[in-house]
């Protein structure tokens, strides 16, 4: 709308308003004369009719009288013609408008009505007079009843005067009024124009602050909400004002825009399609761009359908995709295929044009990889990258099944490295797990392809050898296979630039003789292995019954070793140390037995690898230092002098983080002197981590504490690796002194430990003395030292109280039997 349309309405509506509020007064004015006029010409004729009024009553009701007596007989025959005929004469009256009878049941039996309208301004007056006839009820007496009913109206035109007053008033009425109506028409166009003049004005000055207004009005219409309405100061133009600038700032805070939307959906890491109801994409944000490859203007307008994979189209259903999440396959422009999450909703509108449905597309690649990643896992050994044990059993199973089937021989082999947490505990975990995977590497290379083989726990392999024949010995066929699998194990291993050489233990098990089930067959083989393991490793056995029942016993002994401590069944027999060139005893060793009730003494070489695999050994290590200081302190307290108590020390003694604090707290709670005992530590734990157990060794010599070699010439250590160590004894391992007599080849090692040991300055012991002839054989090597059951069994502390109290009276307790021993030779002088 231009200024001047504005102003031109503005001015016309201002003089409509004027006119139209004139007419109004001037129509009140009107209605109010007339009114005054109506009401004069009333007060007229009702002055006049008073005198006309009670005439035309008294002659209608002498009429109706008259019309009622006539009809009485005609009424109670019920002559209807007869009652119209004697009425006639009274309708012929010009004055009677109407009459009619009604009888007392209701029933009209006569209505007459004049036809012709009444003159204007005419009076009328009705009346209703009874019908009556008298009846003689009782005898002799007659009595008036009431037939029917007859009304008469009669009318009579107005008194000329009436007429012709009221006449009179209306003239003088219209003549007054066509005077008001020039005079106010005149006032009217004076006021019309001078209000025009004045809206006029005013629109001029509303011009400027409404064209602002508008032009704010358009800009919040077209979505800008940033710049506040501006207009200048107008009263009249406040609220207005005020009403736009609330309505922008809420459109501001609550409106989302198209470019709003569109940023929001292309923020989204999720694709993002927009579709009609019949599947059209109306809008693709970029992450759904991004997943196809594809531009939005290529996505526009094609069926949702086609960004799928072909496969996938048969199967989807647009309306159930619109309510479902479902998992699907897209198809980018280069051809690959994306799995993908695919979740549909629908868009309920009233209009037609908002109607459709959103789809929302997730990758799922990597969850679908880390799903396979979990079902590999599932069934394969992650670091070997063979079966697992579930898996080794599943395939196992449908081997077994089809071999029963078949009347055929399956063999399992069960494998378990030999010593094999020496190497995680000397190289680290890293270096075992490589260990293995060579392994596994070596296992697969030497097996024949149909061979499955698989990794059951830690160093713990399995493998199994299907279509044997069952009427053949297949053990020879199996023998020659484990004997290769052993070969390959020995074949030396690169860790950390050392050499290792390792062994294994392999047990055999054979279906259906041994077992037709997947548990009791690998059972079995376990069993097998743990028999290969016991004789010393490095070789394998065939699957005996007897072979469960030891493998049960040693389950029962490892749940039973943990409360031997509580139920104080652990002992402590002491081995006299004694020097072969006098009979007298210089220590002892101590040495751990296990009396189990209901099975005797249990040898130490059945529960303490028992209690190393439990790490049960730090209790009962604490146990025996604690039991040993007590026994010390009492053999001193009662006169003996014990000498040097030896105590054995394991690898996992040596390792504990705080065995130098515990065994230090020990001496001091006994209050012992640690040079009062001996620790004796294998060769093989010695050269487990030779430069931490340096530091350790040292710490233990520098509390004053000896240390020993236990088994020396059992592990290979080197001259230069000994010289490392604060060793101020070697004891020579039994099974040399065994057959030192007999074998020219263990007498050679032995006097070449006694040498070597001299050479360094170190005390050389003899160990497992049992016989005259070793003794003599140790004596001319030179040993001065020795302990076997020569000199008798182990004993109690009170027993070896008793012979070191004998000693303290000066007999050596065994120089007899180094007389016996010198008697031959002297003799032979």
């Amino acid at each position: 709308m231009t200024a001047a349309t504005f102003k031109f309405k503005y001015a016309g509506a201002a003089f409509a308003v004027v006119v139209l509020a004139a007419a109004a007064v001037a129509s009140v004015l009107l209605v109010r004369h007339q009114a005054d006029t109506r009401t004069l010409s009333v007060l007229a004729e009702r002055a006049t009719l008073e005198r006309v009024d009670p005439e035309l009553q008294a002659r209608a009701q002498s009429i109706a009288a008259h019309a009622a007596d006539s009809i009485a007989g005609a009424v109670r025959a019920g002559d209807g013609s007869g009652v119209a005929r004697r009425l006639q004469p009274f309708i012929d009256n010009p004055t009677l408008a109407a009459i009619s009878v009604t009888t007392r049941s209701g029933k009209r039996i006569f209505n007459w009505r004049r036809s012709a309208g009444a003159t204007a301004g005419a009076l009328s007056s009705q009346v209703v007079a009874p019908v009556r006839t008298f009846v003689e009820n009782i005898p002799g007496a007659a009595t008036p009843e009431t037939l029917a009913t007859l009304t008469v109206v009669l009318e009579q035109a107005a008194p000329v005067s009436a007429v012709s007053l009221s006449g009179r008033l209306d003239a003088a009425s219209a003549a007054r009024w066509r005077l008001t109506w020039l005079l106010g028409f005149a006032l009217t166009a004076a006021g019309g124009l001078a209000g025009a003049a004045l809206a006029w004005r005013l629109t001029r000055q509303l011009q400027r602050p409404v064209d602002s207004l508008i032009k704010s009005a358009e800009r919040i219409g077209q979505g800008d909400y940033t710049r506040p309405v501006e207009v200048r100061r107008h009263e009249a133009l406040a609220d207005l004002q005020q009403a736009l600038e609330r309505m922008r700032g809420r459109l501001r805070q609550s409106t989302i825009n198209k470019n709003y939307l569109h940023s929001v959906l292309n923020s989204m890491t999720d694709a993002v399609f927009v579709t009609s109801p019949d599947g059209i994409i109306k809008m693709a944000n970029s992450a759904a761009c991004k997943l196809l490859s594809f531009g939005e203007e290529e996505l526009l307008g094609r069926n949702i359908l086609t960004v799928l994979e072909e496969r996938e189209r048969a199967g989807f259903d647009l309306l159930q995709a619109a309510q479902e999440t479902r998992e699907t396959v897209v198809r980018t422009r280069s051809g690959q295929t994306i799995p993908v999450s695919f979740t549909g909703s629908r868009i309920d509108s009233d209009d037609p044009q908002f109607q459709g449905n959103i789809f929302v597309a997730r990758n799922i690649t990597d969850r679908k990889r880390a799903e396979r990643r979990i079902r590999y896992l599932a069934r394969y050994d992650a670091l070997t990258k063979i079966p697992n044990r579930m898996q080794f059993h599943h395939l196992l199973q449908q081997t077994i099944a089809r071999a029963l089937r078949a009347g055929q021989v399956v063999a399992v082999l069960y494998l378990d490295m030999d010593r094999f947490k020496e190497v995680n505990d000397t190289f680290g975990h890293g270096a075992g797990d490589r260990t293995l995977e060579v392994l596994a590497e070596r296992l697969a290379r030497s097996l024949p392809k149909e061979t499955v083989v698989g990794r059951l726990a830690g160093d713990e392999f399995a493998l199994f050898v299907e279509g044997l024949p069952a009427d053949a010995d297949n053990r020879g066929p199996i023998a020659q296979l484990a004997r290769s699998l052993l070969t390959e194990v020995c074949r030396p291993f690169q860790l950390n630039q050392h050499e290792v050489f390792l062994t294994a233990s392999v047990g055999i098990a054979f279906c259906p003789r041994d077992a037709e089930n997947v548990i009791d067959l690998i059972r079995n083989a376990d069993a097998a292995m743990y028999y290969s393991k016991q004789n010393g490793g490095n070789t394998f056995a065939f699957y005996s019954p007897e072979m469960n029942a030891a493998a049960v016993e040693r389950l029962m002994l490892k749940s039973k070793l943990r409360r031997a401590l509580e139920r104080d069944e652990l002992k402590i027999k002491y081995q006299p140390k004694v020097d072969l060139r006098n009979g007298r005893i210089i220590g002892a060793e101590a040495l751990l037995r296990w009396r189990l009730p209901g099975h005797g003494d249990i040898p130490p070489s059945h529960f303490i690898p028992l209690a190393e695999e439990t790490n049960l050994i730090l209790d009962i290590g604490e146990w025996v230092l604690n039991r040993v200081c007590l026994d010390y302190r009492q053999l001193q307290s009662k006169g003996g002098d014990p000498g040097r108590i030896s105590l054995n020390l394991s690898l996992k003694q040596l390792r504990q983080a705080s065995f130098i604090l515990r065994c230090r707290s020990v001496f001091r709670r006994h209050q012992v002197s640690p040079t009062a005992f001996e620790l004796e530590i294998t060769e093989t734990t010695l050269m487990a981590d030779p430069q931490r157990t340096v530091r350790l060794l040292d710490e233990l010599y520098a509390m004053g504490l000896h240390l020993s070699i236990d088994d020396f010439g059992t592990g290979y250590s080197s001259l230069s690796a000994l010289q490392q160590f604060p060793i101020g004894t070697l004891k020579i391992d039994q099974s040399f002194v065994r057959d030192a007599v007999e074998d020219a080849g263990d007498a050679t090692i032995v006097r070449t430990i006694i040498e070597m040991g001299r050479s360094l300055g170190m005390e050389v012991i003899a160990e497992g003395v049992e016989s005259r002839a070793q003794l003599e054989f140790l004596r001319a090597s030179s040993c001065h030292y020795g302990q076997g059951r020569l000199f008798g069994e182990p004993c109690t502390a009170d027993e070896l109280l008793a012979l070191l109290a004998r000693q303290g009276t000066g007999a050596a307790p065994f120089a007899h039997l180094l007389q016996r021993a010198d008697a031959p030779a002297s003799r032979s002088a």
